[in-house]
């Protein structure tokens, strides 16, 4: 498993994670694989993406889909409020930016606090393994399973056609 935790350091006998909330619960993933968190701007909606993609968003010259975490998780849907936060993170192929309502915070765990999926119920989907926190369990997503490899070609082809319309419109 790509997300799978490594200690922070060689010497280090601790997890690193970032934890963060969808309604009432909470979520993690490594450390290793955010870059930032910012407050969530206006999102420019993307013609052909997959439903997953809620739009893009341009983040200092670079352009991001934005991944509706909520829909993945089967959360219910809700308006963008002023207070919800979009995570940028890496999965093995690109850069993304995952809507979230809060972000949590950075915790470091020893490695039997983790439970891998595997040990859980294997096939769990984007799920990369469990958490025990002494307030309770915590999922960790696996950022490589959280796209279907059609959803990362349907979100190519949006951009593709986005960058191609906005070349012959001058911009």
């Amino acid at each position: 498993m790509a997300d799978h935790p490594s200690a922070s350091s060689p010497e280090s006998k601790t997890l690193p994670f970032v934890v963060f909330a969808l309604d009432e619960r909470r979520y993690a993933l490594a450390l290793a694989r955010v870059r930032r968190s910012i407050r969530a701007i206006a999102i420019t909606p993307l013609p052909e993406a997959p439903p997953i993609v809620l739009g893009i968003i341009d983040l200092g010259g670079t352009v991001l889909p934005v991944i509706d975490i909520r829909r993945r998780f089967g959360r219910p849907p809700r308006e963008l409020r002023l207070s919800d936060q979009l995570m940028i993170a890496d999965t093995g192929r690109r850069s993304l930016a995952l809507l979230v309502d809060e972000t949590k915070g950075v915790i470091e765990v020893s490695p039997d606090r983790y439970t891998a999926a595997s040990a859980i119920i294997p096939g769990l989907g984007p799920i990369g393994g469990a958490l025990t926190l002494d307030d309770g369990l915590v999922l960790i997503h696996d950022l490589d399973l959280l796209l279907s490899l059609d959803e990362e070609s349907a979100i190519d082809l949006a951009l593709g056609a986005a960058e191609r319309k906005d070349d012959e419109l001058g911009r």
